[in-house]
């Protein structure tokens, strides 16, 4: 599917004077429409896996390269960016709060809703999820569907390298007050984060309700219930407490996941 253009592309990619022509300059916006319109990602799940299409997020980059600064106007507010920000995105069915910015080349689906937030390029939003106050989604970060992003989330972005995994979270899944996902992280389907939970491709993720507490790094397994904790290291100028992430319990199977979601949130008294 889209062979032709990632052929394209890839050839652009790797020479770049090609961009000179406007049959190549077509192709990547072709692409950057159909990242826009949720119809290409820079990652999707193929089976049990995550897949980056690594031509999807060379097509950004080539976008970048072809596109000059320019000034435009939202509402009150005038811009000067490279990248345009998202019209008519209401009209598919998306709650947007005064005060969300959505830039051009990302999707949000239908029945999401969005405070006042940002949300970068290359990324994806899932239906019927929330992205709150002041959350941002970084570029080419993707979200699932039926998500709450709480109020201050950070979602990392990442365009370079190109084979680097974006943060993925997965449908159902509630992070908390101010928590930050970067660097790749994955949160796998109906996890629940509590606030100012900090997870990054090194922070070890300790579960830590069974014998000797089982690591992991990189990912949060399914239903998980996270709060952040500390950890003793020995460093040559004393022992320190360290952050690493605390895995405390498991979410509860639902057929409602509003109401899992509030037991959960209540049994295990993690804060929102």
């Amino acid at each position: 599917m889209h062979t032709d253009l990632k052929n394209f592309i890839l050839e652009a990619f790797d020479r770049r004077d090609l961009l000179r022509e406007s049959v190549h300059r077509e192709k990547v916006l072709s692409v950057i429409e159909l990242i826009d319109e949720g119809k290409v990602r820079v990652a999707e799940k193929v089976g049990m896996e995550w897949q980056v299409n690594e031509w999807v997020k060379k097509a950004i980059l080539l976008y970048f390269g072809i596109r000059e600064i320019e000034n435009f106007d939202a509402g009150p507010f005038q811009y000067a960016d490279k990248i345009p920000i998202k019209r008519r995105i209401a009209l598919n069915g998306v709650r947007v709060v005064p005060g969300a910015i959505v830039r051009r080349a990302s999707f949000v689906a239908p029945g999401a809703i969005l405070m006042p937030c940002f949300i970068n390029i290359g990324a994806y939003v899932g239906e019927e999820t929330m992205i709150d106050t002041w959350a941002t989604v970084g570029s080419c970060a993707q979200i699932g569907r039926r998500v709450h992003l709480s109020g201050g989330v950070g979602i990392g972005g990442v365009l370079e390298p190109a084979q680097a995994a974006p943060v993925i979270i997965e449908d159902n899944v509630f992070v908390g007050s101010r928590a930050i996902v970067v660097e790749g992280v994955r949160v796998q389907e109906g996890a629940v984060l509590g606030a100012n939970v900090v997870l990054t491709a090194s922070t070890k993720i300790i579960d830590a309700t069974v014998p000797g507490g089982r690591e992991y790094k990189g990912i949060v397994p399914p239903r998980s219930v996270v709060i952040p904790g500390t950890r003793a290291k020995e460093f040559p100028g004393g022992t320190f407490q360290v952050p690493v992430a605390l895995i405390i319990g498991q979410r509860k199977q639902s057929t409602d996941e509003k109401t899992s979601l509030n037991d959960a949130l209540r049994e295990f008294n993690v804060p929102a």
